[in-house]
């Protein structure tokens, strides 16, 4: 952790609108590899086989009229988190930035949960964008020259939310804190009932005000599950993960096996 620095060059450091509540965003996450899905997520309005994707969450939160998005955070997970297809968080990490960096101007990826030696909880994690926007940079200034608390919300897919109703996978305090603390934005995903988890779970309905659900009105089931079948396979990724991704996969001889 010597060399770790956090990211914030594309973080906005004045509001525009002061009446509103700054908002960042943060999708936790293996990214193995990191995907148009993902980014689609924040709402990137990413162009490629001739098909113009809308954004999304960027999109709803502007609707909502009530936040101002000054940035957004990739944060890949450590390799301590146990799951089949996870490679070294150094790759995963390096495709996540090289991503972000030939697609958008305002989101960033932040190496710390990858960077542990422990298994962080993603509570921790929002804890640790805290202590930084919010503690050590004490929030963003507003127009009037006041700063002010920066809301931190948790992006996740519609398969996420859906395992906040699955016995033994999330530690009941951790999931009050996430909905209660801070919000999840929660976008649709092709085959899961969004609705009905938010309905069907206790301390999602709960907090449900702190749940924000994003209707995906172009439905793409892309998943890095298929992306590394694909490449074991022989078969071509492309148009489904940025260019310079699959050169990446390629030079790096990753998911073959």
């Amino acid at each position: 952790m010597s060399t770790y620095t956090f990211p914030c060059t594309r973080l906005a450091k004045i509001m525009e609108d002061e009446t509103r509540t700054p908002l960042v965003m943060v999708a936790c996450g293996s990214f193995s590899p990191i995907t148009y899905l993902h980014l689609r997520m924040f709402g990137m309005g990413n162009s490629f086989a001739y098909i113009n994707y809308q954004e999304m969450a960027r999109d709803y939160i502007e609707d909502l009229g009530k936040f101002e998005l000054i940035g957004g955070y990739f944060s890949p997970v450590s390799d301590q988190y146990s799951k089949e297809g996870l490679i070294s968080a150094t790759h995963r990490t390096a495709m996540c930035q090289l991503a972000v960096d030939c697609t958008s101007d305002w989101l960033m990826v932040d190496s710390w949960e990858s960077r542990q030696t422990e298994y962080q909880p993603s509570v921790k994690v929002l804890d640790h964008f805290h202590t930084k926007l919010n503690v050590e940079r004490n929030g963003i200034l507003t127009p009037s020259g006041h700063n002010k608390k920066v809301r931190i919300m948790l992006l996740a897919g519609g398969d996420l939310i859906e395992s906040f109703g699955f016995p033994g996978v999330w530690d009941p305090l951790d999931l009050n804190r996430i909905l209660g603390e801070y919000g999840c934005l929660v976008v649709e995903r092709t085959g899961v009932d969004v609705f009905g988890t938010l309905l069907s779970n206790d301390a999602i309905y709960k907090h449900r005000r702190n749940v924000y659900v994003v209707k995906q009105l172009i439905h793409n089931d892309i998943s890095s599950t298929k992306i590394r079948l694909f490449v074991k396979r022989g078969m071509s990724i492309k148009y489904l993960l940025p260019n310079l991704v699959i050169e990446y996969i390629k030079t790096h001889k990753l998911y073959l096996e």
